[in-house]
């Protein structure tokens, strides 16, 4: 069992940037790959990023040179960069975590998720 929590969303700029923070409880951090996953307002649920638990990563189109993965398995935490953020980048992020040994774009492959944490971009 993983318990993820999310931190770092707020209110920022158009042209800004902001740092997401997952730290999992639980054991084995190391050997889960993560994914970071958004929810803009009346949409679905989207893939933006993950991580495979060798540090592999793979991103979303949208998400490419602007925004980066990583881990700090020391810190049993996952960390999502976003650089130059958009309007169109205003959703709830979250964070998910599975036993994983590639990096995976399906929701439905991570059974442990965060509570989310808003990320609001103004023009």
């Amino acid at each position: 069992q993983v318990q993820l929590v999310e931190s770092g969303g707020g209110l920022v700029q158009a042209g800004g940037s902001l740092r997401l923070s997952c730290a999992a409880s639980g054991r084995s951090f190391s050997s889960y790959g993560m994914g970071w996953f958004r929810q803009p307002p009346g949409k679905e649920r989207e893939f933006v990023a993950a991580i495979s638990r060798s540090a592999r990563s793979y991103y979303a189109e949208s998400a490419k040179g602007r925004f980066t993965i990583s881990r700090d398995n020391t810190k049993n935490t996952a960390y999502l960069q976003m650089n130059s953020l958009e309007p169109e980048d205003t959703a709830v992020y979250y964070c998910a975590a599975g036993p994983l040994t590639v990096a995976v774009t399906t929701k439905s492959a991570y059974p442990y998720w965060g509570q989310g944490t808003q990320v609001t971009v103004s023009s």
